[in-house]
């Protein structure tokens, strides 16, 4: 319980911390953070970029030269003990190169916090080592559930990510650790899904088969796209891992993330959709708000913006990042179906979201169950998207055993 209210309290903090740096960076008091950098000046998302270039080089060469070596969470959870200050460090300057804009993952600062609480009220109690590694890996689940709202998903990416055992011992943790820091993190994080979707496709309107647009050919589209989506995100995979290895490890930082960071906020001049974790370049997928062409384009460029970002020496996370790139590819492999048959674009965009998160994250029920509650799909997509998922990760299984260390 401890552990779990003091994941939701880790949660809170990213959030407003993070919705801090987003006001102040693009002078934007309503709407999401896509509206304010799309609103704002071009020239503000340049120098927002170049800003979080800056900090983050000065930042993270400093904690590299002179604070102890960062543990990831899955070492963590490996046994190995998470250093309080440098921890702490990490993860705030995780949280204002996102909210300035930069196109990697936030939910890395939320799970090593949680996974640090995790570790340090173990550490006082006492228990035994394997008490310690499940309770440390239930705290980086509930850190993810605070920030997001996904306790299910928390628990469920406790289970099958981190300790890849589903055990009386590791379920009730997991679930209440995740459970509590939902509840505490609501008290600033919103309830309201992550991405809205039409109403035919919400589960608190869809209540009949017959209100979502479904037949045999969907089922045949979801295998075939899947399938391609598996081997991009399979790529993908690959692309993060080998620039997270050759990422900058000394003062050349200083050069390559002001460098990197600048181009991205370049290019966002035209495209504002690639800044930030991902979440804008979601929801357009969802919405169809953009063609074929676009959406592609834009998967594209965010591919490029977030691998760049990594290898320019930045610490973060990929799971919103390639449920994102996801959900684009399948809005714009569903665009031909979507003007044959008038089904909704979010459809292809759902299936095609958990089909590359589950490669991206190894987990296919996680990528499933954190899609549903970040959209609130009605369940008639369940099928579609296991379908789907089944066959990107059977497309994807040559090269899944090749996969490196996370790049928290």
């Amino acid at each position: 319980m401890l552990v779990g209210i003091g994941a939701g309290i880790g949660g809170m903090l990213v959030t407003l911390a993070l919705r801090l740096v987003q006001h102040l960076a693009y002078g934007y008091s309503a709407g999401t953070f896509l509206d304010g950098a799309t609103h704002a000046p071009p020239a503000v998302r340049v120098v927002a970029l170049l800003v979080a270039g800056v900090v983050g080089a000065l930042g993270w060469w400093a904690l590299r030269r002179w604070g102890r070596a960062i543990v990831t969470v899955e070492r963590a959870v490996d046994g190995r003990r998470m250093p309080g200050l440098a921890t702490l460090a990490n993860a705030a300057l995780q949280v204002v190169v996102v909210g300035l804009g930069a196109s990697i993952g936030r939910e890395a600062a939320p799970r090593e916090l949680g996974a640090l609480v995790g570790g340090w009220l173990s550490d006082r109690a006492g228990i035994s080592e394997r008490e310690r590694r499940i309770l440390v890996a239930c705290g980086a689940g509930a850190g993810l559930a605070a920030v997001y709202d996904v306790p299910l998903g928390g628990a469920v990416f406790t289970l099958e990510v981190l300790l890849a055992q589903l055990t009386v011992g590791t379920v009730i943790p997991a679930v209440v650790t995740a459970g509590l820091g939902t509840l505490v993190a609501r008290l600033v994080v919103p309830t309201d899904p992550l991405y809205t979707l039409p109403a035919q496709l919400s589960w608190t309107t869809a209540v009949r088969w017959s209100s979502v647009p479904f037949g045999p050919w969907f089922v045949a589209w979801s295998i075939v796209v899947g399938a391609v989506l598996g081997a991009l995100a399979a790529g993908f995979v690959a692309l993060t891992a080998r620039a997270a290895a050759r990422r900058p490890r000394s003062w050349r930082i200083l050069l390559v993330m002001p460098l990197v960071f600048a181009a991205v906020g370049i290019a966002s001049v035209w495209l504002p959709a690639i800044l930030g974790n991902g979440r804008g370049l979601g929801q357009i997928a969802f919405d169809g708000a953009i063609g074929m062409l676009g959406l592609a384009v834009l998967a594209i460029v965010k591919t490029v913006a977030t691998t760049g970002t990594i290898a320019s020496g930045a610490a973060g996370g990929t799971l919103t990042p390639a449920l994102a790139i996801g959900a684009a590819l399948g809005a714009a492999a569903g665009a031909p179906l979507h003007s044959l048959t008038g089904a909704s674009l979010s459809a292809f965009a759902l299936v095609g979201a958990a089909a590359f998160l589950a490669v991206t994250l190894r987990a296919p029920v996680t990528a499933i169950v954190l899609v549903v509650e970040f959209t609130h799909a009605t369940p008639w997509m369940l099928l579609p998207m296991v379908i789907g998922t089944t066959a990107a990760m059977l497309a994807s299984h040559p090269w899944r055993r090749r996969r490196a260390p996370g790049v928290d």
